[in-house]
């Protein structure tokens, strides 16, 4: 069955991964490079379903609660694939501008380099857009963009309202989102993207994000397409 109606804007919540670890005996480390090798394969099959722009949640601001063990173990693998050439090559020739999003000033210096190097790589890319959420909270992108935008009212005037917070929000370039998708059957959103998020569709997937397949993407994709979107009206 051919889908009619691809959304532009996807968002990934690839949960699952500690837990599918478990469930195959490895360690923590692995189930995370094996999430990350399969955003690399997500990212492909939505190229091929037409999807212009795909946000993926990497690490958020609870994530720092975990280990320290563990966090730095993730933090090593992200710099791993984003020093590597070959997924370089693979975002340069797909012509995807990949952006970091988030309280990065949390982040390891030698991480934020890596990942800024990458932007500065693929920033002229206007084709299709990946955004990675790291060290990012709801909650602390309005928190953020609500201060930026007093700063700028206080030093300018100006009007308080919806459209100048968006302005201000460290995911200010994120456009309203069409399909949301968490796996591991997880079914909330955990503060992801209060704003974008307000009108998306969302599909939940019982799927640890390891096991998630194209089948499962195309799932996705088919259900979304057969829902009516009405935007409160």
């Amino acid at each position: 069955m051919k889908i009619r109606n691809v959304p532009k804007v996807i968002a990934i919540i690839p949960d699952g991964n500690r837990r599918w670890a478990g469930r195959h005996s490895f360690s923590v480390f692995n189930g995370y490079r094996t999430g990350v090798r399969k955003f690399i394969d997500f990212a492909d099959w939505c190229k091929e379903y037409g999807v212009k722009n795909i946000t993926v949640w990497g690490f958020s601001t609870e994530n720092f609660d975990r280990s320290a063990h563990e966090r730095k173990a993730l933090f090593k693998l992200y710099k791993k694939v984003a020093t590597d050439k070959e997924v370089i090559d693979r975002l340069c020739k797909n012509k995807t501008r990949f952006k970091v999003i988030g309280n990065t000033w949390l982040l390891p210096k030698d991480l934020l380099f890596a990942l800024r190097a990458v932007e500065e790589r693929t920033k002229h890319y206007k084709d299709r857009v990946i955004n990675m959420l790291i060290a990012y909270g709801g909650a602390d992108d309005i928190l953020y963009g609500v201060r930026e935008m007093a700063k700028l009212i206080a030093r300018n005037g100006g009007r308080i309202n919806e459209s100048t917070l968006r302005a201000h929000l460290l995911s200010n370039s994120v456009p309203d989102l069409d399909l949301v998708i968490r796996t591991s059957g997880e079914e909330r959103l955990s503060g992801f993207m209060p704003l974008q998020s307000s009108y998306a569709e969302l599909y939940f997937s019982d799927k640890l994000w390891p096991d998630f397949t194209k089948k499962d993407l195309r799932k996705a994709l088919l259900d979304y397409s057969k829902r009516k979107r009405r935007f409160g009206k």
